[in-house]
């Protein structure tokens, strides 16, 4: 058979997310698509940005990781933006970011007012210092818990941030308990933007649409069907939820899973799980800052809503939310992962403690008094795809597996809106090119994990 004649092919994606929909468009783009003899399917257990993708922080930025993956997919977000009028489609816009330090003393604080530089220095004496010792030990004995950051910022992103002062304009937030403020803004190197994650991601499926990908939602998929030799894929066979009934699409060539935290229960070697996150989004307009926290609570403050109940704190030491401030009069914010729930079958049935999302609300309060007077728009809560080995979180897996025409995407942890396109167009290119053109990213390849 001549390789240079165009052949047919089924390519399903399992996944309504920023990876499966960035898939299906950079797929539905590529110089070699053809509409006529290319069929590309998306097969998505609910709907189209229900899960992650959907409840995402939405930020983009160049000191994100895996390096491989960042530059290319900042870079295309850009491209993406001009092509299709991002800036009105889905948020798309550059931001500040930093990260301050901030202190709330006793009684919501008589703090002293930030001096000239943004900064607030004060030495605690040796007997204060043995006293909050004492009071730290007595919390941890009440069971009270430490906060647990988001995986975020690496290390490489922590080394890029450099000391400078609170921004006038960042005036959402109370000067007066800020110790500290770093920015994370060297131009070329430390560059922040954003967009809003479901109007991305599903703006991305309707792009794929129009090119002629067909969705199918509400399509559970529970199997992956190989040929008689299982060295290549076959079929996939999903649960119509709606009317219950099981349904096989025959004749697949391709398979991209990029079903997020759900990769590892159809592929469990990839050993992708989920790790549930709490957010809530303000209803607030306020300038274009994304901004990691660090706050130092009293430690006999208790958030109002747990002091009515006669409850403590949960959490004692720091707390570190992080706030991203979005067009539209949105301000969204993210606390800390908890494990305290396993992965549910498919998104529409994550689980939202409230309480967790009350906690985050009123740390927010406590150094962003306009926030604390804004209504909330959402409580919500979602599952990070996370790449674990040996109990340590991995970079994502993009490529091929030992089955041909069997592909993985997913892993991408906090970075899956920022590094969507990337892993959409390279995917696009493994398929149609036999190869990724735009980007070294062989230490994602699954194959390297026996996948």
């Amino acid at each position: 058979m001549d390789s240079r004649v165009p052949q047919p092919r089924h390519i399903v994606i399992i996944g309504g997310g920023v990876i499966g929909t960035t898939t299906a468009y950079y797929l539905t783009r590529h110089p070699s698509f053809i509409p006529a003899i290319h069929h590309i399917t998306i097969l998505e257990a609910t709907s189209i940005a229900s899960a992650a993708s959907g409840k995402a922080g939405g930020l983009i930025a160049l000191w994100a990781y895996p390096t491989c993956l960042v530059p290319l997919s900042y870079r295309l977000h850009a491209e993406l933006a001009d092509e299709h009028g991002g800036a009105d489609r889905w948020g798309y816009r550059r931001l500040g970011c930093g990260q301050l330090t901030a202190s709330l003393k006793k009684n919501n604080g008589k703090s002293k007012l930030a001096n000239a530089s943004g900064k607030i220095k004060k030495e605690s004496s040796p007997n204060q210092v043995n006293q909050q010792q004492q009071q730290q030990q007595k919390i941890q004995q009440d069971g009270q818990q430490e906060w647990q950051k988001l995986p975020k910022q690496d290390k490489a992103a922590a080394s890029l941030l450099h000391e400078s002062v609170l921004p006038a304009d960042l005036d959402w937030i109370n000067a007066s308990l800020v110790r500290e403020y770093d920015e994370m803004g060297l131009p070329g190197y430390t560059e922040t933007a954003q967009v809003h994650p479901y109007q991305f991601t599903t703006s991305m499926a309707t792009l794929a649409r129009e090119r002629g990908a067909e969705i199918r939602l509400s399509a559970q998929v529970t199997s992956i069907g190989l040929n008689k030799s299982e060295s290549a894929v076959s079929s996939v066979s999903y649960v119509d939820r709606t009317s219950g009934a099981t349904r096989t699409v025959e004749g697949v060539t391709d398979v991209v899973v990029a079903a997020g935290p759900w990769t590892g229960r159809l592929l469990p070697k990839t050993k992708v799980e989920g790790l549930r996150a709490h957010s809530v989004v303000f209803a607030a307009d306020v300038s274009p800052y994304a901004v990691f926290t660090n706050i130092a609570l009293p430690l006999d403050w208790v958030p109002a809503h747990r002091a009515a109940r006669g409850e403590r704190r949960t959490h004692r030491g720091n707390v570190d939310p992080e706030i991203y401030a979005r067009p539209g009069g949105e301000v969204y914010a993210c606390g800390e992962p908890d494990p305290n729930l396993p992965l549910p079958d498919t998104a529409d049935l994550v689980q939202c403690d409230d309480a967790q999302c009350d906690d985050l609300v009123a740390y927010i309060a406590t150094v962003s008094p306009v926030l604390g007077a804004a209504p909330i728009a959402a409580r919500q809560a979602c599952y990070l795809p996370r790449h674990m080995r040996q109990g340590q979180e991995s970079a994502p897996l993009i490529g091929g597996t030992g089955v041909r025409g069997l592909w993985v995407a997913s892993g991408h942890t906090c970075w899956g809106i920022q590094n969507g396109p990337a892993t959409g167009k390279l995917m696009s290119e493994f398929i149609f090119d036999g190869e990724a053109k735009s980007a070294d990213i062989a230490e994602l390849d699954p194959r390297k994990f026996k996948v």
